[in-house]
């Protein structure tokens, strides 16, 4: 009889009930609190701030108290706009030490953006660092401001929040046009537990290479929380955007782990650096946002010497399906469940039973998961309705061999994935459709080679046919970049079905 396509090896280790994700990350017990915590490099062999976990834990304590004198305490929601800077992770830390909820939010945000996410967040105070786009408030720190928050006395210690209490907030694009706060508890850190071995192989004498802005969640996470919570040291470029920087980095700095996305991997394949000499301390690679294309992860394993560990995630709930040391990628798979997950392929027809492994369906995620999110943002129809019974719904659909990897087989329902971003298709024809020239518009995600994949859109004039630069223009006023199309094709008519609704298979299909 065929098994049902459920992983179970039981639970993880209990989080403790009285727990803080700023203490468990920067207030442990390290042997060496001197050993370096962070170096930030403006170019191979140029170490720009050299940290150790002491000199964190000070200056995390220090910008706490400095907030807790602008009257932030638990619970307030602290919205961070900060660049690609060493300030983006004191200040989130700090937020939590004090029991706040710090919000970061993505440097490509434009204003206008932005200004919805304030008035849905109704933020206690606004961290606006140089460059990034933010509207006035009375409420908005600039960098002068900020950067006095560490002049303070340092807060008397870490707050004493509960597991279950906020610990930090991440917007995601919704179904519905609207981002959605996805707000996790504190747990989520202890959570985070599970990736150490079964994706990282993660050791304290790690030197983790995060090719990610320090703003962006995948390296707050990946790339700095993890590293700094098992005593590592984590390794952050802060210098121009080069693709043929990571080797020269790597080798200049030690690095012993490298974690991108597919993205970065395909570019750096690119060009003709020595990937062998570059990466000679490398134990492997870490690649997560989006799927690795088997020939991308061939050609660096070849060039580079060593293997790439892929994990799937989302905002909801972190990374919780990958390949590890101990559990080597099977071509065509996504991973495997994280032992201490609890992991179902529930029938698309409204089931909460399992079905028979090998048989696709809707990927799921126990509520018992401690990195999953408490919830939506003042959503709670939405947040209700992610749930069937026990299960958390991922929005993704895939298939549980008997070895328990996961094939991947894409979203269940329309959201896109534009360089690892989620986006929402609904909030893109949005934009598209304030311009006079659109009446009718559908994105959807087209693979223009092998393995890249951007965002299309396709409309219907109001008259004359706007240009597609004119178009890009138009989208890039309204929209981060990520989120903008790529490509623009004017049609006739868009592609119904009898019901009325749009077919977007026919438009992936569309010449462009």
């Amino acid at each position: 009889m065929t098994r049902p396509s459920l992983f179970d090896q039981g639970p993880p280790p209990p989080c403790p009930a009285r727990f803080n994700m700023a203490a468990h990350t920067l207030d442990h017990d390290h042997p060496d609190p001197d050993k370096v915590a962070l170096e930030v490099l403006n170019a191979p062999g140029e170490v720009a701030e050299r940290w150790s976990h002491a000199d964190l834990r000070r200056v995390v304590l220090a910008t706490a108290g400095g907030l807790a004198a602008r009257g932030i305490g638990k619970g307030d929601r602290v919205l961070l706009r900060i660049g690609n800077s060493s300030d983006f992770p004191i200040l989130f830390f700090a937020a939590n030490a004090l029991g706040a909820v710090p919000v970061p939010t993505s440097t490509q945000l434009t204003e206008a953006e932005v200004a919805g996410i304030i008035a849905d967040l109704d933020p206690a105070l606004i961290l606006a660092g140089v460059g990034v786009a933010c509207p006035e408030a009375p409420n908005r720190l600039d960098a002068n401001a900020i950067a006095a928050l560490r002049d303070h006395a340092p807060a008397p210690g870490f707050a004493d929040t509960g597991s279950d209490d906020p610990a930090y907030m991440v917007y995601t694009s919704g179904t519905g046009g609207r981002p959605k706060g996805v707000v996790h508890a504190q747990r989520a850190a202890w959570a985070r537990r599970m990736m150490w071995q079964d994706w990282y192989g993660l050791t304290p004498e790690d030197r983790v290479l995060h090719a990610g802005a320090f703003n962006w969640t995948y390296t707050l996470g990946a790339g700095l929380t993890d590293p700094w919570a098992i005593g590592a040291t984590a390794l952050i470029h802060a210098g121009p955007p080069d693709r043929a920087v990571w080797p020269a980095l790597a080798a200049a700095h030690r690095a012993t782990i490298f974690a991108a996305t597919p993205g970065v991997y395909r570019q750096m394949l690119g060009t003709d650096a020595d990937l062998a000499a570059g990466f000679a301390h490398l134990r492997h690679g870490l690649s997560a946002g989006e799927a690795m294309p088997e020939a991308v992860a061939a050609e660096f394993r070849a060039r580079a010497g060593c293997e790439v560990y892929e994990a799937l995630g989302m905002s909801e709930v972190s990374t919780y399906l990958s390949f590890s040391p101990g559990s080597p990628p099977v071509p065509g798979r996504a991973g495997r469940p994280q032992r201490g997950r609890r992991v179902a392929i529930l029938p698309d027809d409204g089931g909460e039973a399992p079905v028979p492994r090998g048989e696709p369906g809707r990927l799921a995620v126990s509520r018992r998961d401690p990195g999953l999110m408490l919830g939506y943002w003042r959503r709670p129809d939405d947040t209700a309705a992610a749930f069937r019974g026990e299960w958390f719904l991922t929005g993704d659909r895939a298939e549980m061999a008997e070895d328990d990897t996961i094939t991947y087989h894409g979203r269940a329902d329309d959201l896109l994935n534009a360089g690892g971003f989620r986006v929402s298709p609904a909030e893109v024809e949005a934009a598209l459709l304030a311009h006079p020239g659109v009446a009718e518009t559908a994105v959807v995600e087209r693979e223009i080679r092998a393995g890249v994949s951007v965002i299309a859109a396709f409309y219907v004039p109001e008259g004359a046919a706007p240009s597609g630069d004119e178009l890009a223009r138009h989208c890039a006023a309204r929209l981060a970049r990520y989120k903008c199309p790529r490509i623009f094709t004017a049609l006739e008519t868009l592609p119904r079905s009898a019901n009325g609704k749009i077919i977007r298979r026919a438009l992936r299909e569309e010449p462009a």
